[in-house]
C-alpha cells in the first residue's frame, strides 16, 4: 500500500486511519510542536488507548525519533513539562535558532517555540561589550543569543533547576561563549552576583516576573534596561504590562526613563504573554 502524501499531520492521520479506523483518525488534532528530533503532542484523553499507534505513525516522519504526549499543564515555579514518552527512545534533542544551539531534554525541560522571536530579540537588542544578567536563565534562552549574537562582553546567568543548569553549562560551551558567560546554580534571591553595573537584565519568568524587579534593580547601572515578562488580560495587554512594570520599578526605588511593551503570544483564553522593556534611572 502506498505511503500517504501531503503535510506531516495529514500523512499521519491517514496512517492512523488505516490502522485504527476513521473515528480515531478524525479525532487527531492537527497541531504539534517539533523540537529537533522530538515531537510534542497534545492529544485528547479519549485517544489514550491508541497512543502507541499514533506515536508510531509520527515516527514515520523524517527526523522524528521520539514522540511525547502532554499529560497536564506545565507545573511549579520551575515550569517543568508534564509529558510521557509514547514512541521512540531518548528525549534529548537540539534546536538551532538564528545561529544559536540549544541542547536539552524535552521530557524534563520546557522549550516554547512561541518564544522564538523573543529569543532572537535578546541577541538583536544586546550591544557588543555589554554586561548582561539573566535571573531565570533556564538552558540559556536569552543569555546565549545575548552572548553569541549580541556579543555581550560578560553575562551572568542564574538557574535553580539542576537539570536546566547542566544544559546551560553545556550550551555555553557548545556555542563557544563559556569564556564570557558565568552560570550560577541557585535561587536568584540568594545567589550572590558580582555585578552592580549591568547594562541589561532579563526577567523571563511566567506568569509574572514583576515581583523580581526589586531583586534586579540593585544589579543595574543607571540607565540600564530590564526586560520583564508577565501575563496580563488580552484587552489593553501592552498598556497593562507597561503600567504594572512601571509601578513596580517606582515602588522598588527606581525611576522610569522609558518603557515599551510587545505581545509575545497568546497565553490561554483572554490572556497575553507580554514583555516590557523598561529603562531605569537609579536613585
Amino acid at each position: 500500500m502506498p505511503r500517504p502524501r501531503g503535510p506531516p499531520a495529514e500523512r499521519v492521520r491517514e496512517l492512523v486511519r488505516r490502522s485504527q479506523g476513521d473515528a480515531v483518525a478524525d479525532a487527531l488534532p492537527s497541531g504539534f510542536q517539533r523540537v529537533g528530533r522530538v515531537l510534542v503532542l497534545r492529544l485528547p484523553a479519549s485517544l489514550r488507548p491508541h497512543y502507541r499507534a499514533i506515536g508510531a505513525a509520527w515516527r514515520t516522519v523524517p527526523g522524528i525519533e521520539a514522540v511525547l504526549a502532554h499529560r497536564g499543564p506545565t507545573g511549579g515555579d520551575r515550569r517543568l513539562p508534564d509529558v510521557e514518552l509514547i514512541a521512540g527512545m531518548g528525549t534529548e534533542t537540539e534546536v538551532v535558532e538564528h545561529g544559536v544551539r540549544y541542547r536539552f531534554d524535552a521530557a524534563h525541560v520546557l522549550f516554547s517555540r512561541g518564544n522564538e522571536i523573543e529569543r532572537a530579540r535578546a541577541g538583536e537588542l544586546t550591544r557588543r561589550g555589554e554586561t548582561v544578567v539573566d535571573l531565570f536563565a533556564g538552558i540559556g534562552y536569552f543569555v546565549l543569543p545575548a552572548l553569541k549574537v549580541g556579543q555581550a562582553g560578560r553575562a551572568y546567568a542564574v538557574e535553580e533547576n539542576p537539570t536546566s543548569y547542566r544544559y546551560l553549562l553545556e550550551n555555553l560551551r557548545e556555542n563557544g561563549v563559556a569564556d564570557r558567560g558565568t552560570a550560577l546554580l541557585g535561587d536568584n534571591r540568594s545567589v550572590e552576583l558580582p555585578v552592580r553595573d549591568a547594562d541589561r537584565i532579563f526577567l523571563g519568568f511566567l506568569p509574572s516576573a514583576v515581583p523580581w524587579i526589586p531583586v534586579a534593580l540593585p544589579l543595574l547601572r543607571d540607565g540600564g534596561t530590564v526586560h520583564v515578562h508577565l501575563v496580563v488580560d488580552a484587552r489593553d495587554d501592552v498598556d497593562l504590562g507597561v503600567s504594572a512594570v512601571s509601578g513596580a520599578v517606582v515602588a522598588a526605588g527606581g525611576a522610569v526613563r522609558d518603557a515599551s511593551a510587545r505581545r509575545v503570544k497568546a497565553y490561554g483564553p483572554g490572556r497575553s504573554h507580554v514583555v516590557v522593556d523598561v529603562v531605569v534611572t537609579r536613585p
